[in-house]
């Protein structure tokens, strides 16, 4: 069913169009967009038009960035939307791309000073967000990810489900929910974290072990799995798959074969 925003949404569209033979070309390779039935693929298409004319984005240490690749992110950073609407788009208003890994610089205060000490993430991420900050990817990443769709990752989802996180404040794993009971939400994401935190292994639990760092980490993380290992997640966690189902809408990756998780964190 059309989500409820959507009329208005249509009503209000004044964005520039995305031409056609650019539409089709992307679809071709973006197997997440290619698998939708046509009325999620026509809203797909115009979100990611809005989302291209939102968003600046900036090309950094030698990326190339063309019309082809801008639209490809935004078709994945729109996934999200496709039920929950054009908040997840708002509040910020960048994309920053680099060629692969990155070092993010951050201010942290030591011993109670008040003076930022700028220190650099020991383990360069794939990609970053922040609530007012901008979306920052890997290229490399986003390249892998369309090419392996279907084996438990995808950077932007993973951002955007912490961009949709931090609407309502810090990241918690509890984005805004409106047909969904908060407090059904958070007992089963709690019980789940807190199973994967208590295993001793990867090998114990076939969700990434990088989820168990924070209630905020393993909603993107399990964000991944349902967009791209959706059988998976129902096998180990039904509960938590049957919420983002309610909360995202069904999977384009349901009846793909899963393949096994490629990388860790």
């Amino acid at each position: 069913m059309p989500a409820h925003w959507w009329p208005s949404l249509r009503a209000q569209f004044k964005s520039p169009p995305i031409a056609e033979p650019l539409w089709r070309r992307a679809l071709c390779a973006c197997p997440l967009a290619r698998r939708l039935d046509p009325e999620r693929q026509n809203r797909l298409h115009q979100l990611a038009a809005l989302f291209l004319a939102r968003k600046r984005f900036h090309a950094l240490a030698g990326v190339v960035l063309d019309d082809y690749w801008r639209l490809l992110i935004a078709m994945q950073a729109c996934l999200p939307a496709l039920q929950q609407g054009t908040a997840c788009m708002r509040g910020w208003h960048e994309v920053l791309i680099y060629p692969g890994e990155f070092k993010v610089r951050r201010n942290h205060h030591h011993d109670g000073s008040s003076s930022g000490c700028v220190t650099e993430d020991a383990h360069p991420p794939f990609g970053r967000s922040s609530e007012r900050g901008p979306l920052v990817l890997s290229l490399a990443d986003v390249q892998l990810d369309l090419e392996q769709p279907w084996d438990g990752y995808n950077v932007v989802v993973h951002e955007m489900a912490h961009k949709l996180d931090m609407l309502d404040g810090p990241a918690d794993g509890v984005p805004p929910l409106v047909d969904i009971p908060r407090r059904r939400w958070i007992e089963q994401f709690r019980v789940a974290h807190e199973r994967l935190a208590g295993a001793a292994t990867d090998d114990d639990c076939p969700i990434d072990h990088y989820a168990a760092a924070s209630a905020g980490e393993y909603f993107a993380v399990v964000s991944e799995l349902h967009y791209s290992q959706p059988a998976l997640l129902r096998q180990s966690e039904p509960a938590v798959a049957g919420l983002l189902e309610a909360f995202y809408g069904r999977s384009p990756a349901d009846g793909c074969e899963p393949l096994g998780l490629r990388r860790s964190r």
